[in-house]
């Protein structure tokens, strides 16, 4: 059975270390995921872990990570500068999180590859992404931006209910509890997020749009674009990226065994 990789070194950087070494690859691909809230991100990004071997590395996950994962000290320095701003409401400003992806530049020369989610967001990220990987000696392989209509999405998301003990997710249409509005798993109430609410979430699509535009069009040029459509199941979703990949940029092999199981 294969163990479980902790990334501890992305999410705890330092000189934190990951109990489980992903496998070394003779190509370890990286790629950078984009996606709207809504899209299936997380579940496309586990899939292309399992199939390629590389690491999911999620900025988003380092943050929700900062105030429980630390065993001495508590964060680095730059961690607590990003919570500061996090916790007056503010957006953490490009260059803190440019400096979090920085000091853990180990995950970025990980033998078994990477998946960058959650950065870059904004084409003056992504230029500053691709200074920080040159002066790294790393080259992205793609950049796979997952597509869906904003009406599937809110849909999506506004029918979303997540327990309010254990944080179970469930949908009233695509998979809802055997009893409606208890958690399978803990029998606690479900509910539905503020920010899964039909306007929130324009409000966050709204958002995300404005700059993810010019980001795509910013990979476009480096031809590193691959637009893939994520209407369907997940496993649908996934084949199609890969075929995709092969398409616009060569045959892409997976790995023989996979140790990043997330």
């Amino acid at each position: 059975m294969d163990l479980k990789n902790d990334r501890a070194a992305w999410l705890k950087g330092g000189n934190a270390r990951c109990s489980v070494l992903p496998q070394l690859q003779p190509h370890p691909y990286r790629f950078v995921l984009l996606g709207a809230p809504g899209v299936g991100k997380g579940t496309q990004a586990k899939l292309l872990s399992e199939h390629f071997g590389a690491c999911h590395l999620s900025t988003g996950d380092i943050f929700r990570c900062a105030t429980g994962c630390f065993e001495n000290g508590g964060p680095a320095p730059t961690m607590k500068l990003a919570l500061a701003y996090m916790n007056r409401g503010k957006l953490v400003p490009d260059e803190t999180v440019l400096s979090l992806i920085a000091e853990r530049s180990r995950c970025l020369h990980c033998g078994g590859g990477f998946l960058l989610d959650g950065f870059p967001r904004t084409v003056a990220q992504a230029e500053a992404l691709e200074k920080l990987l040159a002066q790294q000696g790393v080259r992205l392989d793609a950049v796979l931006s997952y597509e869906l209509p904003r009406r599937k999405i809110i849909a999506r998301l506004s029918g979303r209910r997540t327990c309010a003990k254990c944080k179970a997710v469930f949908h009233v249409e695509s998979l809802p509890p055997k009893i409606d509005g208890i958690c399978d798993n803990c029998g606690g109430q479900l509910v539905q997020r503020d920010d899964d609410r039909p306007a929130a979430v324009r409000t966050r699509l709204a958002a995300y749009n404005e700059n993810a535009d010019p980001v795509k069009k910013f990979y476009q040029r480096r031809n590193l674009l691959v637009s893939v459509e994520a209407v369907s199941m997940p496993q649908e979703t996934f084949l199609r990226a890969l075929e995709k990949l092969q398409e616009t940029h060569g045959e892409f092999q997976p790995s023989s065994r996979c140790l990043s199981t997330l």
